[in-house]
């Protein structure tokens, strides 16, 4: 194979760089205009010129005219080329620059001439207007050649036309005058061409900058990679301007935020409404990782400034990862509550094998039917009172949960729901959260306890859960219900701040509110309100409102 590099080809045709591209248009439209105005401008010069040429044989006619005693030499004298009338239209001619001062009878026979061999010959263009008292300014080819003419009557005392006053200014002077002016124009227009590329070259040097030297192609291929790029990613992605308005927004930030393209050339709060989501997206709230729930998705915001002011943010969807981790933390639940029931038992034989060793017979039945007892209280006093399955499970495995962490999980005496629920798996999310935040805060503490009361009036169901934990300050009992607020550590696999957001969402989506308030006997109180909770009685109770789950895979197809 050949060492030697194949040789380039040389490309013909416009420069590829934006700079370059911009810098040689706008030259040429510089150059263009400069051509275009000077074309402009000596065009009426020419004519121009040539007015002012014939002005001024007129004038100098009209002058020669109004000389005394002309009109009576020209009737007394010969004509001849040292008459009267030939000396005074010679001097009249050389006074003015004139090419030539005729003056002729009604005949139309000269009485004067540049050229004296002319005299007493008739003149070589029609001078009838001037005969017939008319002024007359024309451009004509006589004797003398080419010239800017001038003819006017000649007048007697008693205004009686005895002849008529030509005078001619040559034609090449006027050419002169117009080349003349040429350079200095071109001057001009050379220094206006100058400045104009300069300028050309300044504002190039800013495309250049503003589009890092890029060729044309090269935009063009990044804007379609752009859009493929934007439509194409899972990810979330609304740009905003310097002014803090939606400019842009992807397939996926749409499907994310419930939002379309209307959106657009509004700010986050017009277009999203007042909330945590608009806060993250303005700016307002500053971090990473930013938890948002906007419906009933749990989303993940990062927000970064642009260098034109504006701000670039990313949502990323963690429905599916929270609902992951929540059913992790209900299984965590489930085996610490069966660790604590294995310990327990074990207690337990230990107990029953030392009571059969001693032959304590009475003694081990009496206490195999404590524990079954207590047992089966425990689970029949739920099952009495909250007649759904799924919420009576989750609390009787709360129960567990809370003996082991030495919190002791109470059902108010007022508690009564019937297995009549809408959306029971709403409820158990409402619950599982209050009823965890409750143990958290109430371990520890001297004569731990969590009471939850559910009660319903109509189709009304009522959740207070209390606890003798420290309290919720008032100044934040508004605050602890906004997405990403938590004062607890975050667990490894997912973030804090999102349970009681759900809440509160929850019972909004069925026309509810959740509350927080102050405990009888200290301690906090939640206070949930659910006013179509339960379906009318001898109705099949149908999930009529989508759970929490359902409602993200739903809106996620």
């Amino acid at each position: 194979m050949s060492s030697t590099p194949p040789a380039r080809r040389l490309r013909l045709g416009l420069p590829r760089r934006v700079f370059s591209q911009v810098l040689m248009m706008q030259v040429a439209i510089a150059a263009g205009v400069a051509v275009l105005a000077t074309g402009l401008f000596l065009a009426p010069l020419s004519d121009q010129l040539d007015d002012q040429a014939m002005r001024r044989a007129l004038a100098i006619a009209q002058t020669t005219a109004a000389q005394p005693q002309l009109d009576e030499e020209l009737r007394t004298t010969p004509a001849t080329a040292d008459g009267p009338v030939q000396r005074e239209a010679e001097r009249i001619r050389q006074a003015t620059q004139a090419e030539y001062v005729v003056v002729m009878d009604r005949r139309g026979v000269r009485w004067s001439h540049t050229e004296p061999s002319q005299i007493g010959k008739h003149v070589s263009t029609d001078p009838s207007d001037a005969l017939a008292g008319r002024e007359v300014m024309e451009i004509d080819e006589g004797t003398l050649g080419r010239s800017a003419r001038g003819k006017v009557p000649l007048l007697d005392a008693d205004g009686e036309i005895v002849g008529a006053v030509s005078v001619g200014i040559a034609y090449d002077s006027v050419r002169a005058r117009l080349i003349h002016a040429i350079p200095e124009l071109l001057a001009y227009a050379g220094g206006a061409l100058a400045v104009g590329a300069l300028a050309a070259w300044l504002i190039s040097r800013r495309v250049q900058r503003q589009t890092r030297d890029l060729a044309f192609s090269d935009i063009a291929g990044l804007l379609a990679e752009r859009e493929a790029m934007l439509h194409g990613i899972r990810e979330g992605v609304v740009a905003l301007d310097r002014t803090g308005r939606v400019r842009l927004l992807n397939d996926e930030a749409q499907r994310l935020l419930g939002i379309g393209h209307e959106a657009v050339g509004r700010s986050p709060d017009e277009a999203l409404g007042e909330g945590r989501t608009a806060d993250v997206l303005a700016g307002r709230v500053t971090g990473t990782d930013l938890l948002t729930v906007r419906g009933q998705r749990v989303l993940v915001a990062n927000r970064m400034p642009t260098d034109d002011g504006g701000a670039v943010a990313t949502l990323r969807d963690r429905t599916e990862l929270e609902q992951l981790g929540r059913e992790l933390d209900s299984t965590r639940g489930l085996i610490d509550a069966l660790r604590a029931q294995d310990h327990e038992h074990a207690n337990r034989m230990h107990t029953l094998l030392g009571l059969l060793e001693l032959e304590m017979y009475d003694d081990a039945v009496e206490f195999v039917g404590e524990v079954v007892g207590d047992h089966r209280a425990t689970a029949e006093q739920v099952t009495e009172k909250i007649q759904d399955p799924l919420l009576a499970a989750l609390l009787v495995g709360k129960a567990t949960v809370a003996a082991e962490r030495g919190v002791a999980l109470r059902l108010s005496v007022r508690t009564s729901l019937p297995d009549r629920l809408v959306d029971a798996r709403g409820l158990v999310t409402i619950v599982g959260n209050l009823v965890d935040n409750a143990l958290d805060a109430a371990a520890g503490t001297p004569h731990a306890r969590v009471e939850v009361e559910l009660s319903t009036k109509g189709r009304t169901a009522v959740l207070a859960v209390r606890d003798t934990g420290p309290g919720i300050p008032a100044e934040l009992r508004e605050l602890i219900f906004t997405d990403g607020w938590s004062t607890k550590k975050p667990p490894a696999h997912r973030e804090r701040g999102i349970g009681l957001a759900m809440v509160r969402r929850l019972a909004e989506r069925q026309g509810g509110a959740a509350t927080v308030g102050e405990a009888a006997g200290g301690g906090a109180e939640f206070t949930v309100v659910l006013p179509e909770a339960l379906a009318e009685p001898g109705v099949e109770p149908a999930l009529t409102v989508p759970s929490t789950q359902q409602a993200a895979q739903e809106e996620s197809r």
